[in-house]
């Protein structure tokens, strides 16, 4: 074989047209269904906590600021009462007492006097609201007079203004530090009661979801869910998937056996024709045809038995560079077709060397078939490879007419022989379907495409070896 004239091969890297696609571009990642459910439940309990408080509060204030009132009130109402039935001696005694024993002073109101009415807040309000209520409209709540912060109180006896100075913490908040405390120990188990029930709810949802990608995959033995949980409603799920994916194996297995079996019983009868037709057609051009005929029929078989192989395999390392070669150099010696490697030395992939032959020679085969230049008869192939972080890229590609885009999804279709313009094909149609499944089996993905130069290109992702 005069291979310098056909094939050429380079060994120095090379810039590799970006894949396609389905290659390279990673699905966006949205928020998964355990952060969603989180979340919502999140915002609810949210909604509940600070809807729970803001009733607690309303009804807190009016009960909160009457009670502080009425003591207030009696507070002032009984020192008044006090003061006006005692003599002077007396009342001096008295008002030291009331100092000494409840906290209270009282003190002449001057014209002078400056103040600050006690409005911090809405309860503050309310409690003044209520005491002027009940001792009437001349009545003042500071919280600060001359400087002198507290709780006062302005009332009168007989034309007389007297302060009324007391503890400010008889008017207290609503919350203190104990409430928030509470507050926040009920948002914690909230926030925790959430995650237990978004992760219960996600648990089911995610074990089905990697369940059903191994099955997409052909692995039907390491798709079986528990079929004992304790939740109805899943259990059901988890029995009517199950039940699907032994009937999909059951089915696979049929579809093998009977691909495998057709092919095989064929072939028995195939080599007695071939040896009939050699040794009772006397006509050399006829019998040449009857035997090409044969040969094609055997072909076919192969495809069968190929696409009939078991969806798995144990991948192990291979040598990229051999295994092309190798599938260049079983194309033969025709002068009519050209191939131009360019390959980074001693490229090691993961997969089986058969298997990844079978897919570069099922691959040349459909370049050399479909690829050919209409005016001169030629077939320019270009293989090209990188490696790309734990990834070998590998891109074949012809010089022909490429195909519609609508149909490029469907080339990797068993049965699918292209469009009008590759209407010469004598094949199965199973050639580039055989290399999807292989590629898969190796753990890798594949793509075609039209090159942005003319011609269909293949591109191809393996696993690097010893990453």
């Amino acid at each position: 074989m005069d291979s310098e004239s056909r094939v050429s091969f380079e060994t120095e890297p090379t810039t590799l047209e970006t894949a396609p696609a389905p290659l390279e571009v990673r699905p966006t990642r949205g928020v998964s269904l355990f952060w969603r459910t989180f979340f919502f439940l999140t915002l609810l309990l949210t909604g509940c906590i600070i809807a729970w408080l803001q009733t607690f509060r309303a009804l807190e204030y009016e009960p909160r600021a009457l009670q502080s009132a009425q003591q207030l009130a009696s507070l002032v109402n009984l020192s008044r009462a006090a003061l006006v039935h005692s003599d002077a001696i007396a009342r001096v005694s008295l008002i030291k007492t009331l100092a000494a024993e409840e906290g209270l002073r009282i003190a002449p109101r001057e014209p002078n006097d400056t103040y600050k009415l006690y409005d911090v807040d809405a309860l503050s309000r309310n409690v003044a609201a209520q005491l002027e209520t009940r001792l009437g409209r001349d009545t003042v709540v500071a919280r600060e007079v001359n400087g002198q912060p507290g709780l006062w109180i302005g009332f009168g006896i007989d034309g007389d203004q007297y302060w009324l100075l007391t503890d400010p913490s008889r008017i207290g908040p609503v919350a203190g530090t104990t409430w928030l405390i509470w507050l926040g120990t009920a948002a914690l188990l909230s926030l925790t009661g959430a995650a237990l029930i978004a992760r219960l709810i996600n648990r089911p949802l995610k074990k089905l979801s990697f369940a059903a990608s191994r099955v997409r995959e052909g692995d039907f033995n390491a798709s079986q869910l528990n079929e004992a949980v304790a939740t109805s409603e899943i259990r059901e799920v988890n029995i009517g998937f199950n039940r699907m994916a032994q009937r999909l194996s059951k089915i696979e297995q049929d579809r093998a056996l009977m691909l495998a079996g057709i092919s095989h019983d064929l072939r028995t009868p195939l080599a007695r024709l071939r040896l009939e037709t050699e040794m009772s057609v006397s006509d050399p051009q006829a019998r040449e045809h009857m035997s090409a005929d044969i040969e094609q029929v055997n072909a076919i078989i192969d495809k069968f038995l190929d696409y009939a192989r078991p969806d798995h395999l144990k991948a192990t390392e291979v040598s990229l560079n051999q295994t092309l070669e190798a599938a260049v150099f079983a194309l033969g010696d025709d002068p009519n077709t050209v191939v131009k490697m360019r390959l980074e030395p001693d490229t090691r992939v993961m997969g089986d060397a058969v298997e990844l032959q079978r897919v570069f020679s099922n691959l040349l085969e459909n370049a050399v078939r479909y690829g050919r230049n209409p005016d001169t008869g030629v077939v320019h192939i270009d293989i090209a490879c990188k490696t790309k972080d734990d990834a070998v890229l590998v891109k074949l590609r012809d010089h022909g007419r490429g195909v519609k885009p609508e149909l490029l999804e469907q080339l990797t279709q068993p049965f699918f022989r292209g469009d009008a313009a590759r209407s010469d094909a004598t094949g199965t149609g199973l050639g580039l379907a055989i290399v999807e499944r292989a590629i898969a089996r190796m753990g890798g993905r594949f793509a075609l495409a039209n090159s942005s130069t003319g011609g269909l290109a293949a591109h191809i992702k393996l696993r690097r070896a010893g990453h």
